[in-house]
């Protein structure tokens, strides 16, 4: 676990990012994007249109009425402006509710084209990435910060383009209306707004700061979790708190230094309104008395005050949400960004039986990060169709790393690896993957049936079939004994013993039929009955069949055809298990080793 989280780190951020670089990258990854935008930005400038408009019609219906109070008041027309202001509101509302689910349902099927992407960019991406970011670090990003992105385009792009519209439509119509007292409430509201923009431009990297650490620590919660019993085991439990609560003071701190600064701006905006209608019923009422203005006029700006300082309002939370919409689109698109694959399209396909002639010429690697540390220096060797190989050697000494070349899981930095006398660079992946069967150390079974579990992407396969191989394999009592057998879903509350879930995997190999098979000590974790049972089902699944075996259990591998003896990134020896004895070499010493022990 890399020193109970130590070992892996966050996905890393490259550029420090802007709204207007998310918005960029959202309408090209998108493009369907861009017409339901437009027509939901054109509704908010409508509907805060037809907000502005109101106050000048409040404005008419007071000088009627202040008119009428020392005569009669005209009451058709104050019922005239009063229908047409219930139809003015009532469309700006309507037009509001209109863009509001537009957006919501665009920012929905956005947020599902983005998790779509993502869950193909995991596809796509150089194993070593996973080598060097942790599981709950992607997971993170394609919840958490999809989540995030997604709530805040619906709720506050909206309301932003309409604090917008509305800002610049009251400041037209307090110019057309009065420019003194418009000259007065805008140089009020100047300042606040300076200070809101520094505010913004300041509090940005806590909110990517949030995002990055909590990232981190949901990697670190996903690692400790899956090793729990490691960490009773270790009595790390003190280390592991003590390196959570770091971490969760991080979040913290990043959260809290975010939200206090953005926090600061919605009641900046209110103490700024309230200034505002204070130097607006001042200035008001000295031009009252002088008689340049109607009181309709006051009562006309007082609602432009407000429909004023209210955008400002709106821009300053509105900001906050968009800000952490930056920092998670900043990670997605990090993500997004990342090399991939060479495409493989145009390779040819080699349709065909698959004879099982295997050819390793001077093969070189080293991991793409550490190309000064050579992992396999010069491997040769060449492996006869239905041969079953066992590859042995100490811990480090490049057995399964060979595995993963010849998977294409790496690619090799020299030699060649051939297939039926086709290199594996010159076949696609697909092509390469669909050969193999694979019975690895770690087992992997998910929440479905257990026949999903057996099946998994086989198609046509009986029970009759599933219940050959399960009995082969020895885990067929065990699936009787389920509540419903084939059908009983596996899940955390079903206790399966690791030795179990091994002869699953065993199974499952068994089921998919591949033309050749690697199993990478796929008896680990048995018991030695078990194993017994075990080795029968893998000579019956390896019979005919190329295979590759990775064993530190050299009693397993007795009755291979082939034994290549790795050290240091190198065969040093390879024959059978007799001749190998004779010799009395490397290989030797490690079988009397062993048999030393278990003596």
């Amino acid at each position: 676990m890399g020193s109970f989280g130590g070992g892996m780190k966050a996905a890393p951020v490259n550029e420090k990012g802007s709204i207007g670089k998310i918005s960029g990258k959202l309408m090209k990854y998108s493009k369907e994007l861009r017409f339901p935008v437009l027509i939901a930005s054109l509704m908010a400038v409508g509907a805060a249109i037809f907000t502005i408009i109101g106050p000048n019609q409040l404005s008419r219906i007071t000088d009627c009425i202040s008119a009428g109070l020392t005569g009669t008041i005209d009451m058709k027309t104050v019922a005239r402006v009063g229908t047409g202001l219930v139809i003015i509101y009532a469309s700006g509302s309507f037009l509001t509710y209109v863009q509001h689910y537009i957006m919501a349902t665009v920012t929905l099927k956005l947020s599902r084209d983005l998790r779509g992407g993502l869950s193909r960019k995991i596809n796509k991406v150089p194993l070593k990435y996973f080598n060097t970011t942790t599981h709950g670090d992607i997971l993170s990003t394609m919840t958490n910060d999809v989540s995030t992105l997604q709530q805040a385009l619906a709720n506050s792009l909206p309301s932003m383009i309409t604090a917008s519209t509305q800002f610049l439509g009251c400041i037209v119509m307090m110019f057309v209306t009065e420019w003194r007292m418009a000259s007065a409430a805008i140089f009020v509201t100047i300042l606040g707004f300076a200070v809101m923009v520094l505010i913004t431009t300041h509090s940005q990297k806590y909110f990517l700061q949030r995002q990055e650490s909590l990232g981190k620590l949901n990697g670190y919660v996903e690692e400790i979790y899956s090793g729990h019993d490691v960490v009773r085991i270790s009595r790390a439990e003190k280390q592991v708190k003590s390196s959570f609560a770091e971490m969760n003071a991080e979040v913290y701190d990043a959260s809290w230094e975010s939200q206090f600064l953005s926090g600061i701006m919605q009641p900046l905006m209110n103490v700024i309104g309230h200034i505002g209608y204070v130097v607006v019923c001042v200035t008001g009422a000295i031009l009252v008395i002088r008689g340049q203005i109607s009181f309709g006029v006051i009562i006309a700006f007082i609602l432009y005050v407000r429909l004023f300082t209210m955008p400002l309002t709106m821009l300053a939370q509105g900001m906050t949400n968009i800000q952490s919409a930056v920092a998670a689109g900043v990670r997605i698109f990090d993500f997004l960004d990342q090399e991939e694959l060479e495409p493989e399209e145009q390779k040819v396909l080699h349709p065909g039986k698959i004879r099982g002639e295997v050819e390793f010429r001077h093969v070189h690697f080293s991991y793409p990060d550490q190309p000064e540390r050579t992992i396999i220096s010069d491997f040769s060797a060449k492996v006869e169709p239905g041969q079953k190989t066992a590859i042995v050697g100490p811990t480090g000494a490049g057995k399964t790393t060979m595995v993963n070349l010849l998977m294409r899981f790496f690619e090799t930095t020299g030699g060649d690896i051939l297939i039926d006398g086709i290199s594996t660079k010159d076949r696609r992946r697909e092509e390469v993957h669909a050969m193999f069967g694979m019975v690895l150390q770690d087992t992997w079974m998910f929440e479905g049936t257990v026949r999903e579990n057996l099946v998994y992407n086989k198609q046509g396969v009986t029970d009759e079939e599933l219940a050959d191989a399960c009995r082969a394999c020895g885990i067929y009592r065990f699936i009787r004994s389920l509540p419903k057998g084939f059908d009983t879903v596996l899940n955390e509350n079903t206790t399966i013993s690791a030795g179990q879930k091994q002869l699953f995997t065993i199974a499952r190999a068994m089921i998919q039929n591949s033309p050749m098979l690697i199993l990478d000590e796929a008896t680990s974790s048995v018991d030695t009955r078990t194993e017994l049972t075990t080795q029968e089902a893998m000579d019956k699944l390896t019979h005919k069949r190329t295979s590759f075996v990775i064993a530190h259990r050299l009693s397993t591998i007795k009755n291979a055809d082939l034994i290549l003896v790795m050290r240091d990134g190198n065969i040093i020896e390879q024959g059978t298990h007799e001749e190998l004895l004779t010799r009395g070499g490397f290989y030797s010493e490690l079988y009397r080793s062993q048999f030393d022990r278990a003596s």
